[in-house]
Order: C-alpha cells, then sequence, then structure tokens
C-alpha cells in the first residue's frame, strides 16, 4: 500500500492490538501465526483481520498463514514503533502524575519528555524524570523540541485555551483526557480520552446487554 493512501479509521485502530500481541508471539519464541489463531487472541473475527491487512498488500501466504518477525517488524515501522518519539504532557495534575509514571517507552516506543503546569511548586522541577515548564513558555518549547504529539489533562475551563495554544506551537496530535471537546483546526488530529464516559457506558452494558455476545450486544428481555 502507498504510504499517501489512507486505511479505514476501524483498521487504523486495531493496528496497536495487532502489534502488540505479535510482540507477545515473538517474544514466546513462535514463529508464524494464522488469522484463526489472532482472532482468537485480539477477539477481533478472522475475516476483518485478513481485510484489515490486506491494505497492507501480501502480508502471508496461503496455508502458512502469518510470519510473526516479519509482520510484527512490518507494524513496528507502520506505527512508527522503530523510532522513538517524544510527547509532552499539558497539565500536571492527579491524572497527569499518574501519566508520568506510567512506563510508555517498556511497551510502546514513545516517551513523555516535557511536561508543562501553572503550579509554581512544581515548576522548574524533575517530575518522574521529566521536566516541568510554565505553561508561557509551552508553544517556545514545544517548537524547539520538536514535539508534534501532546497529551491534555488540564482543568475543563482551561482546555479550549490550552487547546489554541498548541495550534500555535503546530502540534499534529492531542489526546485530549479532558471532558470538553476542544476545536481545533482540521489538520490538528484529536482523541478523546473521556474516563467518566466509558465507565459509564460499561456500567450500561452490563445493566442492559447480555453478557455472552458482546458483538451483538442484543438487549436484554
Amino acid at each position: 500500500m502507498n504510504s499517501t493512501n489512507k486505511i479505514p479509521k476501524a483498521t487504523a485502530k486495531r493496528l496497536p492490538i495487532y502489534y502488540r500481541y505479535l510482540r507477545y508471539l515473538h517474544e514466546d519464541g513462535k514463529d508464524r501465526v494464522s488469522s484463526t489463531e489472532l482472532s482468537e487472541a485480539v477477539k477481533v473475527d478472522s475475516a476483518t483481520i485478513r481485510r484489515d491487512f490486506s491494505y497492507f498488500g501480501a502480508l502471508g501466504k496461503r496455508g502458512y498463514g502469518y510470519d510473526v518477525e516479519d509482520l510484527m517488524h512490518f507494524f513496528s515501522k507502520t506505527l512508527k514503533q522503530d523510532r522513538l518519539t517524544n510527547v509532552a504532557l499539558i497539565g500536571v495534575g492527579n491524572l497527569g502524575h499518574a501519566l508520568l509514571n506510567y512506563n510508555f517507552h517498556q511497551n510502546n516506543n514513545m516517551r513523555i519528555s516535557a511536561a508543562f503546569d501553572i503550579n509554581k511548586e512544581i515548576v522548574g522541577t524533575i517530575q518522574s524524570g521529566v521536566p516541568v515548564y510554565p505553561m508561557e513558555d509551552m508553544v517556545q518549547q514545544l517548537k524547539m523540541q520538536q514535539i508534534d504529539v501532546v497529551m491534555l489533562t488540564v482543568p475543563t475551563s482551561a482546555a479550549q485555551e490550552a487547546a489554541n495554544n498548541l495550534v500555535k506551537a503546530e502540534v499534529k496530535g492531542i489526546l485530549n483526557f479532558t471532558p470538553i471537546r476542544i476545536s481545533v483546526p482540521d489538520h490538528v488530529r484529536v482523541q478523546n480520552v473521556d474516563l467518566a464516559n466509558e465507565l459509564q457506558t460499561l456500567i450500561y452494558f452490563i445493566d442492559h446487554y447480555k453478557t455472552d455476545d458482546k458483538d451483538s450486544l442484543l438487549p436484554l428481555d
């Protein structure tokens, strides 16, 4: 597949899942895997897996399956896991501290290399190995450090202003942990992570849907 062509968003969201399991198989010494085996492990039907892989050309062989190491390296490059990606954290509150303590580099080739906050007690300090800068230096630092991706964990009231400044800093992607939907230009990609909403959805599904049919999600009688 030409790198300029787009794949469906649903497929793109599944790629890290495939990559993570292939890494597990490789570490376990497995040489090859079938779409059926992948299906059972990642809970995605085999037809969908084959269709996802087809966007990238002939990744497997009929009757053989997929070479684990080759496929792992292919998705590593596709997901840019073959090189280190630096990201920034905007807002070092309770959630921000938790993210700083999460070892992104161990499981993925990413690391938080800079953090920003208004709290004068932590500005200018090193938190979990990450330097914390004042918010007024954010645009300059992000440009200087060439950071394209940030995680936004500021209070709701400060989210849009922070987003406006991130656009000025020419970031390309924002992982938004705030409960509001920020407005940014079309060239900036936003992924919203609403933990409360996800928990409420899970509770609703438990109360209203059959647990033995997760794919069809049939309502309880």
